[in-house]
């Protein structure tokens, strides 16, 4: 069934990680997982030094500063119970920030929601995508 727009931001929100899709290089797609914050009607993604990186100039921040579209995907799925299966997708229009420190929201949404970053907070680029279609789909 097709879920309204609240409902979807709301599953959206509880998922612990998102798969982000950008436009890459002669309009090629990029998805790479990431951990994320909902505040308001934007979608933050920080990137972080808790994960292992070779650089801080990721391909996803290049790919939204050359082509703004972007699209994040949650799901659920459960082996046993397909009824219980769910996915939203989140589209909209995203911008590079310089810093996470530029928007204390952001970083305290992502700190508040994630453990690792309250115990060390991301400090590097985010990714800041405002959301202009949430659409979705429920099992049950």
């Amino acid at each position: 069934m097709r879920l309204e727009q609240h409902e979807a931001r709301r599953r959206f929100s509880s998922a612990r990680v998102a798969r982000l899709a950008t436009v890459g290089e002669e309009g090629r797609p990029h998805v790479v997982p990431v951990t994320f914050a909902v505040v308001g009607n934007v979608i933050w993604s920080a990137v972080d030094q808790l994960k292992p990186k070779t650089t801080v100039r990721l391909r996803r921040l290049a790919n939204v500063s050359a082509h703004p579209a972007a699209s994040f995907l949650a799901d659920y799925y459960d082996d046993a119970d397909w009824s219980l299966l769910w996915w939203v997708r989140a589209d909209g229009t995203g911008r590079v920030v310089p810093s996470i420190d530029d928007a204390p929201e952001a970083r305290q949404a992502l700190c508040a929601r994630y453990p690792q970053y309250a115990a060390q907070p991301p400090s590097g680029p985010a990714l800041a995508v405002e959301v202009e279609r949430w659409v979705g789909w429920a099992g049950g």
